[in-house]
């Protein structure tokens, strides 16, 4: 019989069992957590995940636990699953002595050693662009590092803003891991790939050449084109052979295009680009398609104050003078003639090979009324008209619709000096005037109202022959001799060595303007309007003396104190 308080031997046996069992897992649990050490990165498996935690496997048995809001992202999805196999930090261990792990501070270490070797070898790290922040941008790498504003690109941003989300390339200007601090840069990126495409453009570009970019800045003169690292200038003389508008009218920034390079510059890194270059020039084979003389259509594409440019073909244009659009018409403005866009049919006047140039006539393709005119209006007929201007060198009389004559300063009046015909006309005035001139070519009709009357030199000439003896006064003295208005309006030269048989050596010794003189007419040029006159003739001796001085000459018997008595009376008499 067994006593009652006797332990029975068998059970003795099974609790010391139980007890050696959780001993050899305690100790088993305790060596497992003795080979993990506190702070330590492992690599576990995810075998549970519970609302609150994920349970990770990190070997020999052992599991510790992560709070599941460290491996939920900013949008609160979970970052892994049951299997995946992600590493975490060795943390410490709670109240009741589980595994504490943490997948946030296992990253932590990680990207702050990443960041180490970023900076030191200069590597490229990725992160997103959170938001923007006073003076940059706040940057996810991991960690929140400070992107500052100017290191976010090469050239300024406008819209900033579109940034915010992106995933972009980065260098590690300087980290602070105690104080937990990053700046960033994109800029020393953007230009390290820059200067990478440029050395591979410069190892193959060559002049010639014709290559692909992308248009980078478009300004007045031209366009910059980025060649890949190396911009290029397309010229707006290069962009098309013909005329070209706006450039922001034919390109747009990030477009593509294909240019010819015509100059490049390895040391200063300089490249002219064309697109015009990209096909032959049309004015090498012009005088070939355009011969002076022929009729042509083109196209008006601009109108300027001086004339009319109008396209002949891509590439081609010509100019219509504005003198050369109307055969009559006053036109104050070309565009009261054509408009852009219309097409016309010109007449080519020259052309101009060497200096491109195309002169064109519009007025020529039309019947030329200058013709008829002079045909109505013969040389010497009688006009009656309105004065439509008056000018300084001039009065315009109107004739017919769009046809003007011009009276010439020097064609009013044969006698009276006139220093402005307003002295005389206005505007307004009927007058008669006699044709002088039609030039139907120069397109000028000649007037004149002082040939109404007849020419008062032509009459001056009849009546005073080289030899007859006028009076007049002194209108003038100047070294050279007198000037004598002989009729009003008429004047002659009494030339200093005709004023005396004396030796004069200044015209004013012996007058002065208003003084009355006689002399003898030497000559008298009608067309030039010159007349030659002498006082020195009119003083020497009449013919009769001459035959007396002749006569005593002759007479042997007279003596040589009589002969100069004559010769004396002779001069005395001539001097009266």
């Amino acid at each position: 019989m067994v006593n009652e308080n006797q332990t029975d031997p068998m059970e003795n046996k099974a609790e010391e069992g139980e007890r050696s069992e959780d001993i050899g897992f305690k100790e088993l649990y305790e060596q497992s957590l003795q080979s993990l050490h506190m702070g330590e990165i492992v690599t576990g498996k995810v075998v549970q995940i519970t609302p609150e935690v994920v349970m990770v496997d990190v070997g020999w048995k052992t599991e510790g636990y992560v709070p599941i809001k460290e491996l939920k992202d900013r949008h609160g999805n979970l970052r892994c699953r049951e299997g995946d196999e992600i590493e975490v930090l060795v943390d410490r261990r709670d109240q009741e002595g589980n595994l504490v792990l943490s997948w946030e501070k296992a990253n932590w270490v990680k990207v702050w050693e990443r960041l180490k070797t970023a900076y030191e070898e200069k590597d490229v790290i990725q992160g997103t662009i959170i938001e923007r922040v006073k003076g940059g941008f706040s940057v996810d790498i991991g960690v929140t590092a400070f992107l500052p504003g100017s290191h976010l690109d090469i050239r300024p941003i406008k819209d900033m803003d579109k940034l915010v989300g992106q995933t972009l390339d980065f260098h590690v200007l300087k980290y602070d891991r105690k104080r937990n601090n990053v700046v960033l840069s994109r800029k020393t990126v953007l230009e390290e790939e820059k200067e990478r495409r440029k050395r591979e453009t410069l190892a193959h570009i060559s002049e010639g050449s014709i290559v692909e970019g992308t248009v980078k800045n478009i300004t007045d003169y031209g366009v910059f084109i980025d060649l890949g690292g190396l911009d290029g200038l397309l010229h707006v003389t290069d962009v098309s052979w013909g005329r070209v508008g706006r450039l922001t009218e034919m390109f747009r920034k990030g477009d593509q295009v294909k240019v010819k390079v015509l100059s490049f510059d390895p040391e200063k890194e300089r490249v002219s680009l064309g697109i015009k270059q990209l096909t032959e020039d049309p004015w090498l084979r012009i005088a070939e398609k355009y011969r002076a003389g022929d009729i042509v259509e083109g196209k008006v594409v601009n109108i300027t104050d001086y004339g009319v440019f109008v396209e002949l073909e891509p590439g081609v244009e010509g100019l219509i003078h504005i003198s050369e659009m109307f055969w009559t018409r006053e036109i104050k403005h070309p565009s009261k003639v054509v408009s852009p866009g219309q097409t016309v049919k010109v007449k080519v006047l020259e052309v101009n090979e060497e200096a491109k140039r195309i002169s064109l006539g519009l007025k020529q393709t039309m019947p030329n009324p200058w013709e008829k005119i002079k045909e109505k209006y013969p040389e010497g007929s009688v006009v009656k008209g309105v004065i439509r201007n008056v000018t300084s060198f001039g009065i315009f009389v109107g004739i017919e619709e769009g046809i003007d004559g011009l009276v010439h300063l020097s064609d009013i009046s044969w006698k009276k000096k006139i220093k402005h015909p307003s002295e005389l006309f206005k505007k307004g005035q009927e007058i008669e005037a006699m044709v002088l001139k039609v030039d139907v070519e120069n397109e000028k009709f000649s007037l004149g109202i002082k040939q109404l009357e007849k020419d008062p030199w032509e009459e001056f000439a009849e009546k005073n022959p080289p030899g007859s003896v006028v009076t007049g006064r002194v209108t003038n003295v100047t070294e050279f001799g007198v000037f004598v208005e002989v009729e009003e309006g008429i004047e002659g030269l009494i030339h200093i060595s005709e004023l005396s048989h004396k030796r004069v050596k200044s015209a004013s010794e012996l007058y002065s303007p208003g003084d009355e003189v006689t002399a003898v007419v030497k000559s008298i040029d009608v067309k030039s309007r010159k007349i030659r006159l002498s006082v020195k003739e009119f003083q020497a001796p009449r013919e009769s003396d001459q035959g007396t001085v002749k006569q005593y000459l002759n007479n042997k018997e007279k003596l040589v104190s009589n002969l100069g008595q004559v010769l004396a009376d002779v001069k005395f008499s001539g001097t009266e």
